[in-house]
């Protein structure tokens, strides 16, 4: 299962959420699943618990410190597929190479 997504906190300095949003990366970064950061989202992969435990706890970490947070949340679920995290770039990387 692959999850992208994003959190941040709602209010206040919008234009000031690099620190929060770091929290929220560290707390991913060391569940020590497969995970990439990109300038809109964060993708985890994993099992369905294990993924969606890391989005709560990176979700939980703004909450303690922000009293409203967005979390947007995008998931392929794909059971028995491992690797896909770089796969499917693979797939289309390899199309554009044609």
């Amino acid at each position: 299962m692959l999850v992208a997504f994003s959190v941040s906190p709602l209010g206040g300095e919008s234009e000031n959420v690099g620190a929060a949003v770091a929290e929220a990366v560290r707390v991913v970064r060391e569940s020590g699943l497969p995970n990439e950061t990109t300038a809109m989202f964060t993708t985890v992969e994993g099992e369905w618990d294990e993924v969606m435990a890391v989005v709560k706890r990176a979700t939980e970490v703004l909450l303690a410190k922000y009293p409203r947070v967005s979390l947007v949340l995008k998931a392929d679920i794909r059971p028995g597929h491992t690797g896909q995290l770089t796969a499917k770039v693979d797939r289309v990387e390899r199309y554009l190479a044609d």
